[in-house]
């Protein structure tokens, strides 16, 4: 794998020293937005079941979906404990929050941790949704099929199931790479399990099953859209690696502009190169983070980071330019990798 040169040892300083005072953690920031959300997503579930039928129950099911999602994005601050800054409370509200979407907080945390060291420069990230030139090129008609509609078919059709099975998969194959992994496996199955167990014994009691796994199923379909849009935006065609992991993580992931409201409701995740780059950074300091770092670029003479527009457009615009992982490309010093154009064709 090519690497850019080496970056001076002033860069690398002047970018920490630039970020050194941001990353403490107010937790009364974090327990109003966790509060806040679970408040709007629990109310919706109370309306909804409390007017009883018709398209009021399936809108407030499908809002209450949307707004369990960024609910749930509440437990990614969690795994790098930016959110309230107790990790404790963070990680049992996060798997009280998790499992009775069937999320399995535990293992995304430990698979999490893989991806924020491997983002940029080893293919085994378990959270990398694009293709390599090579994978491409090996796989049968039905996967290139796939790759050339990827977009809407894990945003629309894999959802949030989708995202589920991929991460106990990862979470099985890389366990000897993060023991912990065993145990996260055990523990979320189990509270799942748990949970799931309480809620269809209440559901067949009261005789409303059938309408209780429809709810569910609205809420799967919700959060699908809003958990998938958002992992693919932040890393797709942004793959590269520099001799620095700052540097590298500046340039490997997608920065979005977008309203003070969306940032609010995706926790900062629209700073994405500047949270892979300092993770400890919690989301209402990412603004002012980004600004800084972009300023030691400009003064150190380095390409700035990614800007582009919101989610919308950004995800418009790059599911209709499907691309692979290539080559190095030696003339970019930002060391991302050749983006191979799959437009309308197949590759050979």
């Amino acid at each position: 794998m090519r690497q850019v040169a080496k970056p001076s040892k002033a860069l690398i300083a002047a970018l920490r020293s630039a970020t050194a005072d941001l990353h403490r953690v107010n937790p009364w920031v974090g327990l109003f937005r966790f509060g806040v959300l679970g408040s709007i997503f629990l109310s919706s579930v109370v309306l909804a079941w409390w007017i009883g039928e018709g398209w009021k129950f399936w809108g407030l099911s499908a809002s209450a979906g949307f707004f369990y999602a960024f609910w749930l994005i509440c437990t990614h601050d969690a795994v790098h404990h930016t959110l309230i800054g107790w990790s404790w409370l963070e990680e049992l509200l996060s798997r009280l929050i998790s499992w009775p979407m069937f999320w399995p907080f535990g293992v995304y945390s430990e698979l999490h941790y893989l991806h924020h060291g491997w983002n940029g420069s080893d293919l085994r990230d378990p959270e990398r949704v694009q293709w390599t030139q090579e994978d491409y090129q090996q796989a049968n008609p039905f996967y290139r099929w796939y790759v050339h509609h990827q977009w809407p078919v894990d945003i629309f059709v894999l959802g949030g199931m989708g995202l589920i099975v991929k991460t106990f998969v990862h979470g099985a194959c890389l366990r000897s790479v993060r023991p912990r992994l065993s145990w996260q496996l055990w523990l979320d199955v189990s509270g799942i399990v748990l949970i799931h167990g309480s809620l269809l014994a209440v559901a067949i009691a009261y005789d409303v099953l059938p309408r209780y796994l429809l709810f569910w199923l609205v809420l799967e379909r919700a959060i699908g859209i809003v958990v998938q849009t958002r992992a693919h935006l932040e890393h797709y065609g942004m793959w590269g690696s520099t001799d620095n992991y700052q540097l590298t993580q500046l340039y490997a992931c997608r920065n979005l502009h977008v309203n003070a409201f969306t940032h609010w409701l995706m926790g900062g995740l629209n700073y994405h190169a500047v949270h892979h780059a300092f993770s400890g950074i919690p989301f209402n300091q990412l603004p002012e983070a980004f600004r800084r770092v972009q300023e030691v670029l400009q003064q150190h003479g380095m390409p700035l980071m990614s800007l582009e527009g919101g989610y919308f457009l950004e995800t418009w615009r790059l599911s209709h330019q499907p691309s692979l992982i290539g080559e190095a490309n030696t003339t970019d010093p930002t060391g991302r990798f050749e983006q191979i154009s799959l437009g309308n064709s197949q590759l050979s």
